[in-house]
């Protein structure tokens, strides 16, 4: 008695802790050093006007989070597996780019870890960033990958909000401004909107949670009341790691400062604003932001692995080709040295064109593959706000495809 008691209830732990991993692997996935860039970069240029961008991306990231965890639970498939049932060779393309994208920004991910360690420790960056890639590389070895995960993202993630929190009240920011300009901005930059969207939601961002969803079996009609309170959650954490990091960027930049973006901005930033505490604040913010985005990058990049040899369905192949993923991205950063300011905002950027391709494909599925999601009736006002933002996204995508690529030249 004790023991069929007991199952059940260790059983519906697993699973919850498994969902709030999914909340904060979606969200410190959206807040590695590639956000943390763009968002230093855009601050300086624009100013108070980013917060209409900030905006843009948190409601983007509501109606395409909400859609594709809905979507994949439900149907119990990964993406790619979807795009392939929809439109026989989408899912290839599907997985191709993601991977290509997920790859570009571990890289980045990799050189932030090491930065991050080089501001709050004075590691030299190299060094620090093949430390980081072993402690990532770690949690794949262990017996219960799935659980460290979980457990690394959550109290990595409670670290972030906290001191990035604390920056932003000393920054002193122009609150009233900022908020103003959320909803009646100055300057609209359409090209800093579609990269500040990818960084945050694009690319192997969007399916980090909800393909993590697939792994600890909360899927079906049956969990999509609790699947979309996890998927609100954790668009409520990423919103408001957004809004206070640009919030303390802004606080610097309007009492004069002026950033240098084409070096560590984000850092400058923070000692200005709190002096000495304030880089290693920084540097302990970029490094937690760094390593959940190298372990959320490369479970993701890999999850779509499956559509091209059916191996990587097993848990150990996974396992083994998540810690490869890792280590190439690791040597090829040894190999370049830190990764400029451009590559991760260009890597922001690529994922923003990615973006639509998946997101429309998928909504296809809810929309006229009704058997693909086991006679799940999709919610008619969720599908419609997902067509208007799939819109809104190809078109950003197109009219900005050209700059962001020439974000490439520095």
């Amino acid at each position: 008695m004790t023991t069929q008691t007991t199952q059940p209830t260790t059983l519906a732990r697993t699973r919850r802790t498994a969902l709030i991993g999914a909340i904060f692997l979606m969200a410190t996935s959206a807040i590695g050093p590639g956000f943390i860039t763009q968002t230093t970069t855009f601050t300086a240029k624009l100013g108070a006007a980013f917060a209409f961008g900030i905006l843009m991306s948190i409601l983007v990231d509501f109606v395409v989070q909400m859609n594709i965890w809905r979507i994949i639970s439900v149907s119990g498939k990964r993406a790619h597996e979807l795009a392939n049932a929809v439109v026989p060779g989408a899912g290839y393309l599907l997985a191709a780019l993601v991977v290509l994208g997920g790859l570009v920004f571990n890289i980045g991910n990799v050189a932030g870890s090491g930065l991050g360690l080089n501001a709050a420790l004075g590691l030299d960056p190299k060094l620090g960033g093949l430390c980081s890639a072993l402690v990532a590389i770690s949690i794949f070895l262990v017996r219960r990958a799935g659980m460290a995960m979980d457990r690394l993202l959550i109290g990595l993630g409670v670290l972030m909000i906290v001191l990035t929190v604390y920056v932003a009240i000393v920054s002193g920011p122009p609150v009233g401004e900022a908020l103003r300009q959320t909803v009646l901005p100055d300057t609209v930059d359409f090209a800093a909107i579609t990269t500040i969207i990818g960084g945050t939601v694009g690319g192997y961002i969007t399916y980090s949670g909800a393909h993590r969803l697939l792994d600890s079996g909360t899927t079906g009609p049956e969990h999509a009341r609790e699947v979309t309170r996890g998927a609100l959650t954790g668009i409520a954490v990423t919103g408001l790691m957004r809004f206070v990091l640009f919030l303390a960027v802004l606080g610097v930049v309007s009492g004069g400062v002026v950033l240098n973006t084409k070096g560590n901005a984000t850092a400058q930033a923070f000692e200005s604003a709190a002096g000495e505490f304030g880089l290693r604040a920084f540097g302990v913010i970029l490094w937690a932001a760094a390593i959940t985005s190298v372990v959320g990058a490369a479970f993701t990049s890999v999850s779509f692995f499956d559509a091209f040899s059916r191996r990587f369905t097993e848990r150990r192949a996974r396992d083994w080709a998540t810690v490869a993923f890792i280590a190439v991205t690791t040597v090829i950063f040894l190999l370049i040295g830190t990764a400029p300011s451009a590559l991760l905002v260009f890597a922001g950027g690529f994922n923003g064109l990615i973006l639509p391709i998946g997101f429309t494909i998928l909504l296809y599925a809810a929309w006229r593959r009704r058997e693909l999601l086991r006679g799940y009736a999709y919610p008619a006002w969720l599908l419609v706000l997902g067509v208007l933002v799939a819109a809104l996204t190809w078109y950003m995508g197109i009219t900005s495809a050209r700059t962001i690529f020439e974000y490439l030249a520095g």
